[in-house]
């Protein structure tokens, strides 16, 4: 404002007097600096900046404005200089905008807005319509200036704009409504949205037109709300309006049925879409893409995919990143990994949420080493790692309690400028704990309270854990009273905790105690809680109050799982009561699903019925006692009952039947599976390799290994796939199934990775 004062007065007594001031020396000077414009040359000019004013800037102006090249040669030269003030820059937006020259226009209204920090935009106002009438011009002026402020998010400023604008006689297009509802809507703070529908109904009312970029832009703000239903209604006005919807219009609304799981009813609106004659975009297929992985919807995925290359559509770096970020939270590591190969071949970029995913899912798995080949990969790719990332891999070197490596992360994680979160310090301390480091997990209370951060019920619960898995009872229930005392309500780990504590200590009435305590503060105990209870039951001989709390948890709506029932049925047969104990577990078998990992023992020798509901844990349990037969028969069954096979199922019975010696049954149900779209397990295919290689089976072996090579898509695999098939020609076997062995290890092979080979019977 101060520095506005010494023109404010020479620009209300009229641009004119600057046209027609009759000073010679004045008139010189104007002339002598248009001359030299009109040399092509402005950097002459120069030797004049220092006499330059404001007037003589503006009478140049004037000078100009009719002459396109002049005019920009000018602007250009003289923008950033001192006395080039906010009458000049308006001046010049006049001039600007009657030639068109809409970006320029842009770039000096910014400068305006970020420069002159006047009352809401008045004083910009003021001198834009001083120099109107003097440059010919019309209020475009207006709509550019309240399209600038709405860009730059200064709504304040725009608004009061558009109002004086609007008071003030000049018309004002839907351009500008259009911007100051953009920014409404991308604001997305408290009650902008409700200001912007007040806006667009005066909009209505002042009988200014909505095109389809209003209507596209109040699409979007109830979508981003969550309010479709009221979208809809939107997109129903555009029809009965005359409006014509585009890709634009389909594509909200595709993607705000995505984002309320509703991906059915977006796939509806893409096949209207295209009944309309309008050609969906790659953004209509990322939508869909992205809804289905939200809803863990991956395999079909690939017929999107496929219908997006039939229309010559290629995906692009949301598309891999989208199922990349998909297939990790479902697990399947192998296609994650695959598509991330795919990306890199095909020249696109993994984003770093893309990264921090794959880093995640290589640190479930066990395998730390992929994930720092990962995070130096992210690196390598000028890409810079975030919060999430530093967190995730601390998280996954204290879960193994590797917590030198995991401390040299959160000191790099701070060096980078991140603040260490509750997340953080929790996996620190989780990781302190598990090697039973209680005075280092005590000590990172310490440092999150020196960062201010508060621990939380998580934090409690862990350390609450560790001196329960330490034995020190004592020192645990003074965590559980300091958390009280600090206003951090114990959930329901902190007190199935303190529970097992003092059931291994066989303390069950105080266990009791506790239990009923929980019940009093609201807490519905878990699973866990109630398994751990009914285990001290049965250790103390108690088998009525064990099936007590069992009936209990049912009636709770617990379904027991397979440490539950372990525990009453040992409990059972060690006091002699073996009828109760089968009862139980066919009460099991034949009323609920198997639990995995069920006591195979007890399950075959009391098993008659087959009619089971999980049939592969039948299947599983046979083949490891080596009756094949009766696997064979509940497969059968298996497909009578179901009509479809089970892709766990045939490598069951693969595995089984080759260790039992009959390995044409096991190829036939392998060809069988491959046939029928199925991805064999890695370790079924090993052995039925050495299998068809100990029987000198060189053609079938051949096929198997081929096959199974051509699924290992990633390009880390290839040195491997080459190692194959070199030793497979010389017939150095044992390199063969070594190389396919660390293939699978490093998750190279599909259903396969560190753990795969603790999954199937040995």
């Amino acid at each position: 404002m101060l520095l506005l004062k010494p023109y404010r007065r020479p620009l209300h007594i009229s641009t004119r007097q600057i046209q027609d001031s009759p000073c010679s020396s004045g008139t010189l000077f104007i002339d002598r600096a248009v001359s030299i414009l009109k040399g092509h040359d402005p950097i002459p000019l120069n030797s004049l900046s220092s006499q330059f004013t404001p007037q003589y800037a503006s009478s140049v102006l004037f000078q100009c404005q009719f002459n396109k090249p002049l005019a920009l040669r000018f602007i250009n030269w003289a923008r950033n200089r001192q006395f080039f003030n906010l009458q000049c820059k308006c001046i010049s937006i006049h001039i600007l905008t009657r030639f068109k020259l809409y970006k320029t226009v842009q770039s000096l209204a910014e400068d305006i807005a970020f420069k002159f920090d006047d009352n809401k935009g008045k004083t910009v106002f003021s001198c834009l319509k001083d120099s109107y009438h003097s440059c010919n011009s019309s209020s475009a002026v207006f709509d550019l200036m309240v399209k600038c402020y709405s860009h730059l998010k200064m709504i304040d400023r725009a608004m009061n704009i558009f109002e004086l604008a609007k008071s003030n006689g000049f018309m004002l297009t839907v351009l500008s409504y259009n911007s100051i509802l953009d920014a409404l809507i991308r604001v997305s703070c408290n009650g902008s949205f409700e200001l912007a529908q007040k806006f667009y109904d005066d909009m209505v009312k002042s009988g200014v037109s909505p095109n389809v970029y209003t209507y596209n832009i109040m699409i979007r703000g109830f979508c981003r709300k969550g309010d479709l239903q009221k979208g809809l209604v939107v997109f129903d006005e555009m029809e009965k309006s005359g409006c014509l919807r585009n890709v634009v219009t389909y594509n909200t609304l595709i993607g705000g049925y995505c984002k309320i799981g509703k991906v059915d009813e977006a796939v509806e609106l893409l096949k209207l879409m295209q009944v309309r004659n309008l050609e969906p975009n790659v953004v209509t297929y990322n939508a869909i893409v992205n809804g289905l992985c939200r809803e863990g919807r991956m395999n079909e995925t690939s017929e999107i995919l496929e219908e997006m290359k039939g229309k010559g559509l290629m995906p692009d770096e949301v598309t891999y990143n989208t199922l990349v970020n998909g297939y990790c939270r479902e697990g399947n590591f192998h296609q994650a990994l695959v598509l991330h190969s795919k990306m890199l071949r095909n020249g696109l970029s993994p984003d770093v949420v893309t990264y921090t995913s794959l880093i995640n899912s290589m640190c479930k798995t066990g395998n730390l080493h992929r994930a720092m080949e990962f995070f130096d990969q992210l690196r390598t790719r000028g890409l810079y790692p975030n919060d999430r990332t530093y967190t995730t891999l601390i998280v996954g070197f204290s879960q193994q309690g590797f917590m030198n490596e995991a401390y040299k992360l959160l000191s790099e994680m701070i060096s980078s400028g991140f603040s260490p979160s509750i997340v953080t310090y929790n996996a620190l301390i989780n990781g302190h704990c598990a090697v039973g480091g209680m005075e280092d997990a005590l000590s990172v209370t310490q440092e999150m309270e020196h960062r201010r951060v508060v621990p939380d019920v998580v934090t409690y619960s862990t350390i609450i854990s560790g001196f329960c898995r330490n034995r020190e009872l004592e020192r645990a229930f003074c965590v559980k009273q300091q958390m009280v005392e600090k206003g951090v309500l114990p959930d329901v780990i902190t007190y199935s905790s303190l529970i097992q504590g003092l059931c291994e200590q066989q303390n069950l009435t105080e266990a009791c105690e506790l239990f009923q305590e929980m019940l009093r503060v609201g807490l519905a105990p878990d699973k866990f809680t109630y398994t751990t209870l009914i285990g001290a039951y049965c250790a103390n001989g108690d088998i009525k109050g064990a099936l007590h709390l069992h009936n209990e948890m049912i009636c709770k709506g617990f379904f027991p799982d397979v440490v539950t029932y372990s525990v009453l049925i040992n409990g059972l047969n060690k006091q002699a009561r073996t009828r109760e104990a089968k009862r139980l577990l066919f009460k099991l078998l034949y009323e609920q699903s198997v639990p995995n990992s069920v006591t195979y023992d007890m399950l075959i020798e009391s098993c008659r019925d087959l009619e089971f509901k999980s049939a592969v844990d039948l299947i599983k349990g046979f083949c490891m006692k080596g009756l094949l037969d009766e696997a064979d028969r509940v497969f059968e069954l298996m497909l009578q009952k179901h009509k479809k096979p089970s892709e766990a199922a045939y490598n069951l019975l693969i595995h089984g039947h080759c260790r039992g010696g009959n390995l044409h049954r096991a190829l036939n149900l392998y060809r069988e599976m491959v046939n029928l779209g199925f991805v064999p397990h890695t370790v079924s295919i090993i052995v039925l390799m050495k299998e068809l290689f100990n029987e000198g089976m060189s053609e079938e072996l051949n096929q198997v290994i081929q096959s199974t090579l051509e699924t290992c898509k990633l390009a880390d695999g290839e040195l491997a796939k080459v190692i194959v098939e070199v030793n497979y020609k010389e017939g150095n076997m044992d390199a063969v199934f070594n190389a396919l062995t660390d293939m699978a290890k490093d998750g190279l092979l599909p259903n396969s990775g560190k753990t795969a080979f603790c999954h199937m019977p040995q």
